[in-house]
């Protein structure tokens, strides 16, 4: 009878399950979801307490109502999610057969011509009679594009009418360009289209100028993409000022303006471009909407620019914007950009930098579609906060940052700047600016307590041309081994100008780098990881100088970009500026750095067209092996990277006082020329393989006697603990034969301390191929971060056996580099140095077969 009854009430628990609940109860229960959603037992117990209406169900009926309702809230976002994913697919699928249909008139088209001049190869007669083949008009549509004819002769282009006209052609020309074959578009490498890729890039090089364009899918509607798009101050960064001089209504609901922009020059060897254009705004009968714009020249007509020294007048082919509304929300964007920059003005070797579409494509067109792209993340709340500050605060301290720099190394007139006289020696330039904060969106507040009395800000800056050094991979070294090119103390001079009162001026410390670590504290980074906003705190800085006593911790705000070296064009750029700990949103920058520009090898030049040649004496070092080679390529291979150019751009600020102006002048001559000196070393160091050329390894450092001790304590040790050689028994006697042979061992060999902490202390040359760095550098790297999960632990299960018997075999794997290149090895030997007193020195390991995975 018990066992029926048992029975019975456990069928009425089962029910129960299924027990549909009250409207009442419902929403009793989504309350506590709200504030909740994943309740403990005690909580779902005081819920039943407080709650009249839920006492008559079981607790465990409310954990499985929380349980479906949060599966339920699982399955809608997915849904959600999904049908977001399909939109996006559904409009590229949209873009990518326009874009198909596009191709196939322009492969028409070509065929057509193709044709059209086998005729005239055949017919010399008739083609030169015949102008009514439509080959002819497009054939002559870049002579057109250089000297466009004189339409509208009689037309008074200073009138409303008449700026409406050019304005109805520029709209006509752009869409011809956007979604037409009027420009032979070539896809850049590496962008594939897809529904989370930045879009469609593609360049030109048959037209006049240089011209890029991009479509690609944005989460925002058309009239706040043109809103962006409009403001180029926000996302353009080499744009220095916009003013809109005239707006002028127009009858179909458009808008016509009259622009003055003015640009940044790259580097110090170049003047800086500014534009005179008319810029439209109208919608089109589809519900899209167009942003055109193009120069204002004699041959189109219309009002004079203004004039402005220290500018040379760029022209601005029909361009822009065309947006389209998405079903579903969202905007679908053609963007193009298309200018001539009168390359011919600039020296023969930098014109590449004005002549390469790719560097066009990398600077605006795709600058501005991943600037939407942020904008429409950061509007749906999918970008966290960095360090507690909003996105839009983060993104503001980069746009100074990239700002400021900018600003030092044109040093325009009108911002207060001028030069002072040289020293004798042309490579650095220094300029004064007695006035700073005329600067725009100026780096320092006028309630900054350190210009309250009469000083400046003073910039020294240098640029110089590199071969064989990739951009990305120079910038890369240059953030992580500040120690290999920075003083601490003219670190610290530039952080105390963020306090009143004076600094005396440091004196350069040779070769003494920091006196403690680097941290990266990570704040914001774009999409694509393309840059990135960081802190950098330099720790254990505290010693005297002189009469001053540096700070312990010193902190720069620093932006970086351009890291990624398969990205064509890319610019990379390191711009940092001391901060102090409090780090507010209006915080005083004054920013320094670099910016590495790649110079597109259109031609085999010839070594007098260099300003120099970093890549000289370099070795060749295997991919699969890392250890310097004598190799002879064919220089026609594609792979070819001899070259390779870029140019470098450097440019460092300082705060002075009227009195002590000189005195910082030439603490920042020599602290340039002292970094130049470092980025050659560094240069050197990471260069990949000069091919063409045989080049001898890089001699041993044998002028210390400690590593000729060391390197005996090695061969030693090595010996006795395993019974074998490490180095050939041939003039092993000799101590400088042993440190060379051991410099030149095809194995990876390093050392590492006997501390807590082990950081390298000797590597030979193929251990420091393999790590990826130099000898000065190399104090730097910490043993912990070089081998992974399965090295640490191989390590640390068989330390007692290499402390007590003094050496051990540790299996194959990997390890990293210092720039993060994963590295494979075979085996590893680690095994304890003795010194003279047979007491232990270090560790040593070697590390055998390795290789670049």
């Amino acid at each position: 009878m018990a066992t029926k009854e048992k029975l019975s009430h456990q069928q009425q628990l089962d029910a129960g399950k299924y027990v549909r609940y009250t409207p009442e109860q419902v929403e009793a229960l989504e309350r506590v979801y709200s504030e909740c959603p994943k309740p403990s037992s005690l909580r779902r117990q005081q819920l039943i307490r407080e709650c009249p209406i839920l006492s008559n169900i079981e607790p465990k009926q409310i954990k499985v109502w929380f349980q479906n309702r949060r599966c339920r809230e699982k399955q809608r976002k997915e849904a959600s999610r999904l049908q977001t994913v399909n939109r996006k697919l559904t409009a590229m699928n949209k873009l990518l057969m326009e874009e198909n249909d596009r191709l196939q008139k322009q492969v028409s088209r070509l065929v057509y011509e193709n044709g059209c001049m086998r005729n005239q190869l055949h017919t010399p007669s008739v083609a030169t009679t015949d102008t009514s083949c439509e080959s002819v008009v497009t054939s002559s549509q870049h002579l057109n594009q250089l000297n466009p004819p004189s339409q509208h002769p009689h037309r008074d282009a200073n009138s409303p009418a008449g700026l409406l006209a050019i304005a109805e052609e520029t709209l006509a020309e752009f869409l011809s360009k956007a979604t037409g074959t009027a420009v032979e578009w070539v896809q850049m490498v590496g962008m594939k289209p897809g529904p989370d890729s930045i879009g469609i890039i593609a360049v030109s090089h048959n037209c006049s100028g240089v011209a890029a364009r991009a479509c690609g899918l944005v989460g925002l509607e058309p009239t706040k993409v043109a809103e962006i798009l409009k403001d180029r101050l926000s996302w353009y960064r080499d744009c220095r000022s916009v003013d809109v001089l005239s707006i002028i209504p127009t009858g179909n609901g458009g808008t016509i303006e009259l622009i003055y922009m003015q640009t940044y020059a790259p580097t110090t060897l170049a003047s800086a471009r500014d534009f005179w254009t008319l810029r439209y705004t109208t919608g089109l009968e589809d519900g899209s909407l167009v942003v055109c714009e193009r120069s204002l020249t004699p041959s189109t007509g219309g009002p004079t620019g203004p004039p402005a020294q220290n500018f040379l007048r760029a022209e601005m082919l029909p361009s822009g914007y065309l947006i389209r509304p998405c079903e579903g929300g969202g905007s679908m964007i053609h963007i193009v950009d298309h200018v001539d920059l009168d390359a011919w003005r600039v020296p023969e070797v930098l014109r590449p930098l004005y002549e390469s579409p790719k560097i066009l494509a990398q600077k605006m067109t795709i600058a501005a579609l991943r600037h939407i792209r942020q904008i429409a993340l950061e509007s749906g709340g999918e970008i966290p906060y960095g360090g507690g500050r909003q996105p839009a605060v983060l993104r503001t301290f980069s746009q100074r940052l990239s700002r400021g720099f900018n600003d030092a190394v044109n040093g325009f007139a009108d911002d207060g700047w001028s030069v002072l006289n040289s020293d004798g020696g042309e490579d650095v330039v220094i300029s004064i600016n007695s006035s700073p904060n005329k600067l725009v969106g100026s780096v320092f507040p006028t309630s900054n307590p350190f210009f309250s009395t009469s000083g400046g800000i003073l910039c020294a800056k240098a640029s110089m041309l590199l071969q064989n050094v990739p951009p990305g991979l120079l910038v890369r070294f240059l953030r992580e081994h500040r120690s290999e090119w920075a003083d601490c103390g003219v670190d610290a001079y530039s952080a105390a100008s963020l306090r009143s009162g004076p600094y005396a001026v440091p004196g350069l410390r040779p070769n003494t780098g920091f006196m403690g670590s680097q941290i990266m504290l990570p704040l914001a980074n774009t999409l694509e990881n393309e840059e990135f906003l960081e802190v950098m705190r330099l720790e254990g800085h505290g010693f005297g100088h002189d009469d001053m006593v540096l700070p312990r911790d010193l902190y720069m705000l620093q932006l970086c970009s351009g890291l990624d070296e398969s990205s064509l064009g890319a610019c990379a750029q390191l711009v940092f500026a001391p901060i102090d700990e409090s780090f507010s949103d209006d915080a005083p920058l004054l920013p320094s750095g670099f910016r590495v520009i790649p110079l597109d090898s259109k031609t085999d030049n010839s070594g007098g067209n260099r300003t120099l040649d970093l890549a000289s004496s370099l070795e060749v070092r295997s991919e699969s092996g890392g250890r310097a080679t004598r190799a002879v390529s064919d220089s026609s291979s594609p792979s070819s990277c001899s070259n390779v150019r870029s140019v470098l751009t450097i440019a460092f600020q300082f705060s002075y006082e009227s009195n002590m102006c000189d005195n910082v002048a030439a603490m920042a001559r020599q602290y340039v020329r002292s970094v130049v000196a470092s980025v050659q070393r560094v240069a050197m160091a990471i260069s990949p393989s000069r091919i063409g050329a045989q080049i001898e390894p890089r001699p041993f450092p044998g002028a210390s006697p400690e590593a000729h001790t060391l390197a005996q304590w090695i061969h030693r040790s090595y010996r006795f603990h395993t019974g074998a050689d490490l180095i050939s028994a041939l003039d092993s006697q000799g101590s400088d034969s042993v440190l060379k042979q051991l410099w030149h061992h095809s194995d990876a060999i390093v050392c590492c301390s006997l501390k807590a902490a082990p950081v390298f202390t000797f590597a030979n040359q193929a251990g420091l191929d393999m790590l990826e760095t130099t000898l000065i550098a190399l104090q730097d790297i910490s043993l912990e971060k070089i081998l992974d999960e399965d090295g640490r632990k191989a390590l640390c299960a068989e330390f007692q056996k290499i402390m007590q018997q003094g050496f051990a075999s540790l299996p194959g794997g990997v390890c990293m580099s210092s720039m993060g290149r994963p590295v494979s090895y075979d085996l590893a030997v680690a095994w304890k140095v003795l010194n003279d007193d047979n007491s232990p020195h270090c560790l040593a390991f070697m590390f055998q077969n390795w290789s670049f995975v």
